[in-house]
């Protein structure tokens, strides 16, 4: 156990290129049964930047000062790692942990405007492994973390290989932006923790998620959320109020944010959520995990 939260902030991810994307949406719900609300963007737009995000993280996390300020637990919906069995090739020694490959992806990244990750498939160091294109070729092999094989395993769905660019459910591409956010969010707040790289206690934690997961264990199955009576049946089995009904429907990733910060409020104090059986030492130091994976159900 890590001690009390007093927030929950769920975050769709994007890693597509360009300024300006639908796929980001950001919800926050407080300790109890309050229904978690969508945080606008910050400029009044009608869609977020990756920049803004991290720069509304910063803030968001630096509310309430260094002394006992609020606590957040922040899920993101992207990878933060790669596979190791192919990862740990980048470097000279053949080891290196997260922190050396998020170092090692800025690196790379460093000329791709707001966060993006376009560069390092691109680079011929690093460009083995990835699909990006075509037919997937007779005998290539994706690579997995034991994350992913582990939420199959559960029964809560198929993540993607983060070596995957290409087709709709592509996810590379979020993860390695994910990475740059990750590293830079790091680089300017030392009250933060990055689960299960680093331990928890005392500190706001962002933990990786798979918004499908909250919606699964909670007994929504497979069924899309495609509307705000949808999203009212699903927040209450995770113990949330409903939320207010608009003219307009929710977007997928609108749910999925919202969603994601019930859906951390609720595993957050379960036993096991922390420490999962199947939690490895790579995936400790090197892969990262999926929040809620491999406890009980």
């Amino acid at each position: 156990m890590t001690g009390t939260f007093d927030g929950f902030v769920g975050i769709d991810w994007s890693g597509a290129a360009g300024r300006r994307y639908q796929g980001i949406a950001v919800a926050e719900c407080a300790a109890g049964t309050e229904a978690p609300v969508l945080v606008d963007p910050p400029d009044g737009g009608r869609s977020w930047t990756r920049t803004q995000a991290l720069d509304w993280l910063d803030g968001r996390i630096g509310r309430g000062g260094q002394d006992g300020g609020e606590r957040l637990l922040i899920g993101i919906d992207c990878a933060f790692s790669l596979p190791f069995d192919r990862a740990t090739t980048y470097f000279p020694d053949g080891t290196g942990d997260v922190f050396a490959l998020w170092d090692l992806v800025e690196r790379v990244c460093h000329g791709d405007p707001d966060l993006f990750g376009g560069a390092f498939p691109r680079d011929p160091a690093y460009a083995m492994g990835y699909w990006t294109a075509g037919p997937r070729a007779e005998g290539f092999v994706l690579g997995r973390r034991a994350t992913e094989d582990a939420c199959r395993a559960d029964g809560y769905g198929s993540p993607e290989s983060p070596y995957k660019l290409i087709g709709a459910k592509q996810v590379g591409k979020g993860a390695l932006a994910g990475m740059r956010l990750l590293r830079a969010l790091r680089t300017r707040r030392e009250d933060v923790a990055v689960w299960p790289f680093q331990d928890p206690a005392g500190r706001s934690t962002l933990v990786e998620i798979y918004p499908r997961l909250f919606l699964m264990r909670a007994g929504w199955g497979l069924r899309k959320v495609r509307s705000w009576g949808d999203l009212n049946r699903c927040l209450a089995l995770l113990d949330s109020d409903p939320v207010e009904e608009v003219r307009r429907e929710p977007s997928d990733h609108e749910t999925d944010a919202l969603v994601s910060a019930a859906g951390l409020r609720a595993l957050s104090g379960l036993p096991g959520v922390w420490n999962p059986a199947a939690l490895t030492d790579r995936a400790r130091r090197q892969e990262g995990w999926i929040f809620g994976v491999g406890m009980q159900p």
